[in-house]
C-alpha cells in the first residue's frame, strides 16, 4: 500500500477527532492530525533510547528522535498507535493487558518542508530492558543515553532533532 493513501484520523484545533483523510491530503493541506510516541526508558529509569530516523522517511527524514511513534490511523486510539509503533519501529511488544503510560499531550502547529504541519501529540512512556530490533525502513541507528546527555544535545538548536518531539519532551522528561 502507498503510505500516502493510508487513512489517518483528522482532528480539529481543539484535539477532537472530526473525520479521516488520506496521509497525502493531511500533509499536503496541513490538516490537524494525531501522533503518538513512546519514550523508552531502561527498567531503572536511568537511560533513554535515542535513535536516528532513516533518510528515506516521509517526514523528518534523517533526524534524531527519542520517541518510537507515528500518526494515528482512522478509528485508532492514540494508546493503540503508541503500542503499534513501539512494536514496528523498535521490536518491543508489551505484555498482554498492558499499555504504555500516557505522560504528556501537546499541540504542534509547525512547518515542515515549507508546508504547515499541525499535529496533536500524545506522549507515552515504557520501562524496558530487553532487546531492541530496528525496523530498517524507519530507524537507521540507536543507542542509550542518560537524561543529561540527551538534554545537552537538545540545548544545541542546530542538532538535527525531530521538532514535534521537542515540543512535548520537557513534560516527558519531568520527574
Amino acid at each position: 500500500m502507498n503510505p500516502e493513501s493510508e487513512l489517518l484520523a483528522v482532528y480539529d484545533a481543539a484535539g477532537q477527532v472530526i473525520g479521516e483523510a488520506d496521509r497525502g491530503t493531511v500533509y499536503r493541506e496541513g490538516l490537524w492530525h494525531g501522533s503518538a510516541g513512546v519514550l523508552v526508558r531502561s527498567g531503572d529509569g536511568s537511560r533513554i533510547y535515542v535513535h536516528r530516523r532513516t533518510d528515506s522517511k516521509l517526514v523528518f527524514a534523517g533526524l534524531h528522535d527519542c520517541l518510537a511513534g507515528g500518526v494515528v490511523d482512522a478509528g485508532e486510539d492514540p494508546a493503540d498507535t503508541a503500542a503499534r509503533e513501539l512494536h514496528e519501529e523498535l521490536g518491543i511488544t508489551l505484555p498482554a493487558g498492558t499499555a504504555p503510560t500516557l505522560r504528556a499531550t501537546a499541540a504542534w502547529d509547525g512547518v515542515w518542508a515549507g508546508k504547515p504541519l499541525r499535529c496533536h501529540l500524545f506522549g507515552y512512556e515504557v520501562r524496558y530492558d530487553g532487546p531492541i530490533r530496528h525496523q530498517p525502513s524507519e530507524i537507521a541507528d540507536g543507542w542509550w543515553w542518560r537524561d543529561a546527555e540527551l538534554r545537552a544535545h537538545l540545548r544545541d538548536p542546530a542538532w538535527p532533532f525531530v521538532p514535534d518531539t521537542r515540543v512535548i519532551l520537557d513534560d516527558l522528561l519531568a520527574d
